[in-house]
């Protein structure tokens, strides 16, 4: 591999050079009708230098000739000089180690707009014949590859990629009073579109079980507020783990005051809950976004942060696990080819327990089954709200009505110490993005939980 850092000059502590190429394709299909196909590629190099307690980046379009990378390492060692002018601040040590290594993802060739929009086709057009009573059908597809060349003044030099597809399908019907009702169900993988079978033949069992669920929220009843049992699903269990514990484990979230800095050691959980943020590797296999190294060159170490119960730690960079006192895991991470690294999730996950769906379902004498979520937010309080768009009501055991959008909503750590039950199930998913301040492409994955949190309602 070629080496495109400089040396650091004397007055630099720390200097690190990232050439990054994102390409990115979208395709929507409405009722049959292609009504987007984008293909973009962003390509350009950074640097960040760290010297006498600042950080100094610059970033600049373009390919990452040697000409633009002395130009633009010149441009963030003047920007650490201005920085300096604020005053003296005691110098990081940045632990963390050097890698050197190259992990890309090598999957089938890609297809072509055509052979997408083919697959496309095929798809509207098996729902058409099998679902003739819905009033519209969308297909999103969607597939994105970061290729990141690292090199750093600690003799870190590193080629890894991230490469992430997903497929929306959504169905739109009418309910009883004519309004519309709209269910979706996302579908991830890792790879581009080649990669997994999204033929209409692969995807039938759950192409009908979406039917099925759209048709039960025709006839959906309102749920009842206030403080409810809910079976938290496999995928709301990681939605769960991401917004509302993820982020307030975050090094640099932990060092602007959530509420985590103070709990190390302590119960934020039943005893049933356990929950990392993984680097690359998870039962023995490569998880959906594998992370070797981090955009700082530091090798990727799992996280854990709840250890039967009790916060056990954060996930860092280099800067935060040195001010927290903690080892670095690798969890510097930027977006885009002009984004500055920042402590980011890579695989958060809430770890599998013993119980079955199908028990944690039938110990409930009144509650709900809370299936699918369209969106969530929280805040370093863990204070959080989701927005559930497929529910069931759960009486003597059984599963009910389907009920209407609702939310769920409390503090991640509230509903977390009331889990009395955790299944042996285990979903993973990648299909949306993580926000603060740039996006990010993660997974999360978890069980079923069985709990107590506030749902929304009439």
């Amino acid at each position: 591999m070629a080496h495109t850092g400089a040396a650091a000059t004397a007055t630099t502590d720390y200097l690190e050079t990232r050439r990054h190429t994102l390409r990115k394709m979208r395709m929507l299909m409405v009722d049959g009708n292609l009504t987007t196909n984008l293909r973009s590629t962003e390509a350009g190099v950074s640097a960040r230098v760290h010297s006498s307690g600042y950080w100094g980046f610059a970033a600049m379009p373009g390919a990452g000739t040697a000409e633009q990378v002395a130009q633009v390492q010149q441009h963030a060692k003047s920007n650490v000089q201005a920085m300096g002018r604020f005053g003296a601040k005691s110098a990081l040590a940045l632990s963390g180690g050097s890698y050197v290594g190259e992990h890309v993802v090598r999957g089938k060739p890609e297809l072509t707009p055509a052979e997408c929009n083919d697959r496309l086709q095929a798809l509207h057009a098996y729902c058409k014949q099998h679902y003739p009573g819905l009033k519209s059908t969308r297909f999103l597809l969607a597939d994105e590859h970061h290729s990141k060349w690292l090199t750093t003044s600690r003799g870190g030099e590193s080629l890894s990629s991230i490469q992430r597809a997903l497929c929306y399908v959504t169905f739109m019907a009418e309910a009883d009073d004519g309004s519309p009702v709209e269910l979706n169900h996302p579908l991830s993988w890792k790879g581009s579109a080649s990669d997994f079978d999204w033929s209409p033949q692969a995807l039938a069992e759950q192409l009908d079980d979406l039917h099925t669920h759209i048709q039960a929220k025709r006839h959906a009843v309102p749920a009842r507020g206030g403080m409810q049992t809910v079976v938290l699903a496999p995928a709301l269990a990681g939605m769960l783990a991401h917004e509302a514990m993820g982020h307030p484990c975050e090094g640099d979230i932990v060092l602007g005051g959530a509420v985590t800095a103070r709990l190390v050691g302590q119960s934020v959980a039943s005893e049933l809950v356990t929950m990392v943020d993984v680097a690359h590797t998870w039962s023995d296999q490569e998880v959906m976004m594998p992370v070797y190294v981090d955009d700082e060159g530091t090798p990727a170490q799992d996280a854990m942060l709840i250890d039967k119960g009790r916060l056990a730690g954060f996930m860092h960079s280099r800067e935060t696990a040195e001010r927290l006192g903690q080892a670095p895991t690798g969890s510097a991470r930027a977006y885009a080819p002009g984004d500055e690294p920042l402590v980011r999730m890579r695989n958060t996950v809430i770890v599998p327990g013993s119980s079955s769906l199908t028990d944690m379902v039938a110990g409930v004498e009144e509650g709900y089954l809370l299936m699918k979520t369209g969106n969530g937010q929280a805040d370093s309080t863990t204070e959080f709200m989701f927005g559930i768009s497929l529910a069931y009501e759960i009486k003597n055991g059984k599963l009910g009505a389907a009920i209407r959008d609702t939310t769920v909503s409390g503090s991640a750590i509230k509903v977390l110490q009331s889990v009395d039950a955790v299944s042996s199930d285990m979903h993973w998913e990648a299909a949306g993005y993580c926000g603060k301040k740039q996006p990010m492409v993660v997974s999360m994955g978890g069980p079923a939980l069985r709990a107590r949190a506030h749902l929304g309602g009439q």
